[in-house]
């Protein structure tokens, strides 16, 4: 399909309203199709990495005041 001028390309003949917003909501459908799951995976990403760090930071409070400490604080006899 050829056409002599930008505007006839644009109205395509009365129909470029419909073609123009159909290509509009595609572009919309198939942009969050890709969006959402990134969006998703980068949240889950943040979540295990603050749940890990949290676990960590758990883990070396314990090693801190493990057992050598209950020995240490433990009454003399």
């Amino acid at each position: 399909m050829q056409f002599d001028s930008v505007s006839e390309a644009i109205t395509m003949g009365g129909h470029g309203a419909y073609v123009w917003s159909a290509y509009a909501i595609t572009l919309v459908v198939v942009g969050i199709s890709l969006l959402r799951p990134w969006l998703v995976t980068r949240r889950l990403k943040r979540v295990i990495r603050q749940e890990l760090s949290r676990k960590q930071g758990q883990t070396m409070r314990d090693a801190a005041t493990g057992p050598a400490n209950e020995v240490a604080d433990a009454p003399q006899a």
